[in-house]
Formats: C-alpha cells, structure tokens, sequence
C-alpha cells in the first residue's frame, strides 16, 4: 500500500479562510468608514479654529480692525514677514479641501475699510466674517461653521450660506470649546 505524503490545503480549507476573512471584513469595514468620518471632522474643527485664530491676529496687527475676506489673504504674508497668517494647507485657494472636507471664507466689504499690511486693498476687508467646513462625502451630516463670534457651530446642512459674520447662526447647535 502507498503512502501519501500530501502537503498543503485542500480547497475547502482556503473557502473556510475566505469566508472568515470576508465576515471579519463586513464587521470592520463599517466602523473603519465611521472611524474616517470622525478623523475628519476633527480635522474640520480644527481648521474652524485655526481661521478664527488667523483672523484675529490679521485684525489686530494688519487689518486694522478688520478682518481679512479670503483664506488667500490670510495665506499672503505682509512684507519683511516669512509667516503667513494662516499655514499653506489653508491659505492656499480660496476654497481648500482637506481631510474629506470644503473650507471656505467670506467677508462682506467694507468700504471704509483701509488697505491692510499684507497688500489687501482699501475698502476690500470687511467687519465680520463667516467661514464653513462642509464635507464632501454624501453620507457625512456633519456640517462646521464659524465667524467672527469665534464659537464654531455644527448642524446637519451647509451653514456657509446662513452664517452671518457675527453672532449664531439661524440653525446649528455650538460645539463646547
């Protein structure tokens, strides 16, 4: 009688493993997506932060007062100066995606507004501002806004276009500093 020495695994073996491998995958893959959602609105909180920190500086030593109308201007450092107000991640265009989601800045115009230190024209800075994280990803609801208040608001829609340049938004909860 021959004996067999066989090695290796039989094609049920490798059916088992694909099978436990693809139950594993539907259990993880959920939470990995949940997980990715949560990173980048951390990451859209954090840039909401950052421009109202820009802001302020920008209104306290270049604007007279008043504060800058595009994440360009905060981008643009003024002359003698290597710092920008705003890193280039944000200051780059005037809508930046990062981390899944759209930021945005707007300053209405204030025509008595004087020319700024960092080239800004007379007249083009404005008294408020309002700026949005909005994300890209259809089945994220969560929605980031802030202004010159310097609270950051969250609510399930775009709050760029209803957020006013000071004080709450008509819908949106705050988030606790």
């Amino acid at each position: 009688m021959p004996t067999s020495n066989q090695r290796g695994f039989a094609l049920i073996d490798l059916i088992f493993v694909c099978g436990v491998i693809g139950v594993l995958c539907s259990i993880a893959l959920p939470r990995m997506f949940l997980a990715r959602q949560m990173a980048g609105a951390a990451s859209a909180v954090g840039s909401m932060r950052i421009i109202n920190s820009a802001q302020l500086t920008y209104a306290l030593t270049c604007g007279a007062g008043f504060y800058a109308p595009t994440l360009t201007t905060l981008g643009t450092a003024p002359p003698g100066s290597r710092e920008a107000f705003i890193g280039a991640g944000l200051g780059a265009a005037d809508s930046v995606t990062k981390s899944g989601y759209l930021i945005q800045l707007a300053a209405a115009p204030y025509p008595g507004s004087p020319g700024s230190c960092n080239g800004l024209g007379v007249g083009l800075a404005g008294q408020g501002f309002s700026a949005a994280a909005d994300p890209l990803e259809p089945t994220n609801a969560r929605f980031f806004g802030t202004n010159a208040s310097n609270i950051i608001f969250e609510h399930t829609a775009s709050l760029f276009a209803t957020m006013p340049e000071t004080g709450p938004p008509p819908a949106g909860q705050m988030i606790v500093r």
